[in-house]
Formats: structure tokens, C-alpha cells, sequence
């Protein structure tokens, strides 16, 4: 266990310029949010489709019933009701099922903005541990996200149905509400190290629960509105959703002999780092921080061969970054933070964190080489929407990639641990990877996943389709002293699919192991599907609920990349190779 701090130099040593960041970050974002809300909430709503055409007029009576009929929908109708009639000016500003939702995320925003002041005075207090502080200011940093994630489904429903697809623009705000969700998890998860850590957590909880409830319910009726609405659009046109699998364009500012560049690996970069001195930068987060903020076209950053030692962050206001490097095995970016090692918080133990979106990967591993015995280290942690990842390697022990939220995509990669290495709660897809156990530590046990899907109704998931599932070489021989298994339940409603995959022996015939007792074993999620290998076999599989064998092809269509993260509307700007179905 971490030391106690002194107040004074000590803690404003340990408070450095991220922290005072990420507080200045927030504070603007929630004064932005605030302005915004006002002004969004105030306006009439618009005319939608299904049942939320918008009367002239409604009493109060019948404002009040919307607001009932709308949380009926949610896991927590009382406090969707009692929160959203809250409002001072219910009566007046419900008119549809579409503006219980915006009052339903207006009064959540004020709850986040209620909790990041609650963090802020908690990190002033004195004799916190330095983990304490670090899980403190991840929490901040999840706010702040949080706080911009729901002003971004604030925007989405003024906007609904104006812009986009009916399908994309429900699955752009489901994955926003998502996250939103996920965020107070990870603010909490901070805290589960040491008893310590989980006495400030207790303080915390109350709040951050609160929080994630009302995230839940705000997603709960985003839900039952656009799949209303999207069935009734079907039933209308006399189709069926897997043909909005379109052709997808190409973005108008990639010409067709960038695009070509792109794919070969041969593009002009915007900047090159080199460590040799031979480039722009000699550091890959120097590059990072001198890209322009919410860029619309892709920012390639070159990085030439060689072993760049740091930390590096890709913070939010960093859009469409692009790292390409020289080859897996020859561009690598390595640190060792750890848990145990070092005394930070698996969230900020990675090596590369990436939250702007739209983030791009290319011939680059991405190591943790904290080792086995030093408990989570992260060699990669993501968060960006519509990122994906291409000829990477992502190499540590546990929890070597942590998919924290949103829409991600992995190509032919590499992804080798122990103990949950593969985990998180975004929707993820991995095609055409190897994905490798190693050798973990005395009396360990492997997991290749730890999925953490806390709501029924998150879009998320960790979806493994025609990759190949082995050991690397000092597993292998001692293999059968350490049992490897597919995956168990971080979360409640953890959602993984393994299919067309090949698996090796490495696989226990289980096939997959319980979290804790009998947790999450009937509201888990855990599918297999036309795999081969000879850990493939199913006869000897877990009897657990959640547990099946799919045999539908149009289930299992539905954790494809065109369905499962939309890949049909982005996939192919990403210029790597993808295929979108079975």
C-alpha cells in the first residue's frame, strides 16, 4: 500500500498540470453545458416520427402522463419520474416522448455537475494516499467526458431525424448514453485496490450511482423511442434493417490517390518523430501535442523505427489523429506503469491512452513491460469513437487492452496477456487477429477477456470473429499447469461472442470461468459460433444461462462489424481492410 501524504508541498507536488487541466476542462465544460442545456431545452421541440408529433397545446395532466408513459420504459421508472417532473417547468416543456428525454438528460447533467464539485472538494482533503489522488483525478476526467457526452445527446436530439439515418443517428446517441454510463463505473473502479481506496469509494458511490441510474434511464428511453420509431420507418418502406448496410463514400476531402497512399502505408505525413533527432519531434506525445485540437481531416503522424519510451495521451479535443508506423516490430512505444508496481490505477497505468476520436493505428506495437507479477498493466488504452487499429501489436501480462468505451475496430493485430487481457466496455470488433495467452504468474489463471457491460441496453460488447486463439512459446509447453479460458464476467451484463474463429487446445474445454460465485452467470451475454480448432468444442461448455451456442446466422449477423459498431458508415475512411459480415 501506497504511503500517506502530507498536506502541503508534497500533495502540490503530486498535483501536476494534468490535474489542474482536466479541472479548469471540466469547469469550462460544464459551464458550456449548462449555457447550452438552457438554451436547447427552451427551444420547441421538433416534429419527429412515431408518436412524438408536437400539439399546439397539453395540460398539465397530460404532461405529467408523458412523463409516466416515457420512464416506463427504464429499470428505475421512480426516479425517472420523480426527477424529470423535478423540473420547474414540466408542465409547460413536455410535449412529446422526445422532450421527457431532453428533460431527463438536462436534470442529469445537473447531477454530474453536482458530483464533479463533490470530487473537486474530496482530492483538496489532506492525507490522501497517492492513489487515492490518481483515482481522484481519473474521476475528473470521466466527469468532464461525461458532461460532454451529454451535450453532444443533447445536440442529437434537437437534431433527430433531421441529419442523419434514422438507424446511424439511434446508434450514435445509444453509444453516447453508453458511455456516459460507463464513465461512472470507471470513476468507481479506481477505488477497488487497496481498503483504503475503497473507503473513499464508499463516499463517492452514492453519487456516482445516482449518476449512472439516471444514464440508464435516459438511454432506457432513447431506446424504446428510436427502435419505435425505426421499426415503424421498416413497416413503412417494407424493409429490413440489415439493408441499411450500405455502400459507404468516401470522405470528400480523401482523394482517391490519398486513399490509395493510405493503403499501401505510404502516405505524405503532417509531422514525422524520430528519436534519432532526424524528424519534427523526438517524441511521440511532443507530436501529440503540437496537432491542432478537433481537427475534421486526418492528422498523420509518422513514426519512424526505433523504442519511444513514455506515456503518451491522445486527450479528447485531439480528433482524427493517425499513428503510422515503420512495422510492428519495428515501431514500438513501450513504458511499465502498473498497480502493484508502481501505484497507479489500472486506468491510468496504459502506455498509449487514446480518447479523441476517429483515432488510427498502423505498424506499431504498443507494450506494458510491467511483467506478470505487478498485477494490471495497460499497453493500450482506448476510448476513441470510430477508432480502429491495423497491423498492431498490443503485448503486456493483465489487462494488456483496456477497450474502455465507444465504437472500436481491430484488423489483424496481435494481442498477447494473462489475466483479462483483452477487457473493457466498449463495442468492439476483432477480425483477423491472433490473439495470444502468455505466462502469467504462480497460480494464475488466463482470461482472454473481461467484458464489463453494466445496462442491458448499452450497445456494447467484445466481439472475437475469424481471428485464431493459441499460447505463445513459454506457455506452451506448461500449458496444462495454467488454464486459459475464454472470458468471465466483470461487469452484470458482460457480452462476449467468439465466432468463426479457430481455437487451440490452450482453451480449457470449460470454456469460460465464473467472476465470482455465481455473479452475472444468468444475465451474462457469452455466445459461440462456428468456430474450429481443437478447443472449439462446445459438449463440455459451462451450463450457465447467459451461456449458448449460436446457431442463427442472423443472430450472429448481429455482432458482425456492419451491424454490431455501424461499420458500413465508417470502416472504409479508415483506408484498412475490413469485411462487414459473416
Amino acid at each position: 500500500m501506497a504511503g500517506v501524504l502530507n498536506p502541503g508541498k508534497n500533495i502540490n507536488n503530486f498535483t501536476n498540470n494534468k490535474r489542474k487541466k482536466l479541472i479548469l476542462g471540466a469547469l469550462a465544460t460544464i459551464l458550456l453545458v449548462s449555457a447550452f442545456i438552457g438554451i436547447v431545452v427552451g427551444v420547441k421541440s421538433r416534429n419527429s416520427r412515431s408518436n412524438n408529433s408536437n400539439p399546439q397545446s397539453i395540460t398539465a395532466s397530460e404532461a405529467h402522463e408523458i412523463v409516466k408513459s416515457s420512464c416506463s420504459s427504464t429499470f428505475y421508472p421512480e426516479l425517472c419520474y420523480s426527477t424529470i417532473a423535478s423540473h420547474p417547468e414540466v408542465s409547460t416543456k413536455v410535449k412529446t416522448q422526445k422532450d421527457a428525454i431532453e428533460l431527463a438528460v438536462n436534470m442529469t447533467t445537473k447531477a454530474v455537475q453536482y458530483s464533479y464539485f463533490k470530487i473537486q472538494k474530496l482530492s483538496n482533503r489532506r492525507g490522501l494516499t497517492p492513489r487515492q489522488m490518481r483515482a481522484l483525478n481519473d474521476c475528473l476526467e470521466m466527469v468532464s467526458e461525461t458532461l460532454d457526452e451529454l451535450g453532444q445527446v443533447t445536440k442529437g436530439l434537437e437534431e433527430y431525424d433531421t441529419k442523419k439515418s434514422l438507424k446511424q443517428h439511434a446508434e450514435d446517441l445509444k453509444t453516447l448514453m453508453s458511455s456516459a454510463i460507463t464513465d461512472q463505473e470507471t470513476c468507481l473502479d479506481g477505488f477497488s485496490h487497496d481498503n483504503d481506496d475503497k473507503k473513499v469509494r464508499k463516499e463517492l458511490e452514492k453519487s456516482e450511482k445516482r449518476v449512472e441510474k439516471m444514464c440508464s434511464n435516459a438511454l432506457a428511453m432513447i431506446c424504446n423511442m428510436t427502435n419505435t420509431d425505426i421499426a415503424n420507418e421498416n413497416k413503412l418502406n417494407g424493409r429490413h434493417l440489415t439493408e441499411e448496410q450500405n455502400t459507404p463514400e468516401w470522405p470528400t476531402w480523401l482523394s482517391a490517390g490519398d486513399r490509395k497512399l493510405l493503403q499501401s502505408g505510404t502516405v505524405t505525413p503532417n509531422v514525422v518523430v524520430a528519436a534519432d533527432g532526424s524528424g519534427d519531434y523526438k517524441t511521440v506525445g511532443a507530436a501529440v501535442e503540437a496537432a491542432p485540437k478537433k481537427s475534421k481531416t486526418r492528422y498523420v503522424i509518422r513514426i519512424k523505427a526505433g523504442v519511444y519510451r513514455e506515456n503518451v495521451d491522445v486527450p479528447k479535443g485531439k480528433t482524427n489523429i493517425m499513428f503510422m508506423g515503420d512495422g510492428r516490430k519495428n515501431t514500438i512505444i513501450t513504458a511499465s506503469r502498473s498497480v502493484k508496481g508502481t501505484g497507479h490505477t489500472t486506468f491510468e497505468s496504459a502506455t498509449v491512452a487514446v480518447v479523441g476520436d476517429g483515432f488510427l493505428a498502423r505498424d506499431i506495437t504498443f507494450e506494458n513491460t510491467a511483467g506478470a507479477a505487478n498485477h494490471q498493466a495497460v499497453a493500450l488504452r482506448v476510448g476513441s469513437d470510430l477508432s480502429a487499429f491495423y497491423q498492431c501489436d498490443m503485448l503486456a501480462y493483465q489487462d494488456t487492452l483496456y477497450v474502455h468505451k465507444n465504437r472500436q475496430f481491430y484488423i489483424n493485430c496481435l494481442i498477447a496477456g494473462t489475466v483479462d487481457f483483452i477487457f473493457g466496455n466498449a463495442a468492439a470488433v476483432f477480425q483477423d487477429c491472433d490473439i495470444h495467452a502468455r505466462l502469467p504468474g504462480s497460480g494464475q489463471k488466463n482470461m482472454l477477456t473481461a467484458q464489463s457491460r453494466t445496462d442491458l441496453n448499452q450497445n456494447t460488447g467484445i466481439v472475437i470473429q475469424k481471428c485464431r486463439i493459441g499460447a505463445t512459446s513459454d506457455l506452451l509447453p506448461v500449458q496444462g499447469s495454467f488454464p486459459t479460458y475464454l472470458g468471465r464476467p466483470w461487469k452484470q451484463y458482460a457480452r462476449t461472442v467468439f465466432m468463426q474463429s479457430t481455437i487451440s487446445n490452450v482453451i480449457h474445454p470449460a470454456g469460460w470461468h465464473e467472476w465470482d460465485g455465481n455473479f452475472a452467470l444468468d444475465t451474462l451475454y457469452y455466445g459461440e459460433y462456428q468456430n474450429t480448432g481443437a478447443g472449439a468444442g462446445t459438449s463440455n461448455r459451462v451450463k450457465w444461462k447467459g451461456f449458448k451456442v449460436i446457431t442463427s446466422s442472423s443472430e450472429a449477423q448481429g455482432f458482425t462489424p456492419g451491424s454490431f459498431i455501424g461499420g458500413s458508415s465508417w470502416l472504409r475512411n479508415t483506408s484498412f481492410p475490413f469485411s462487414l459480415g459473416l
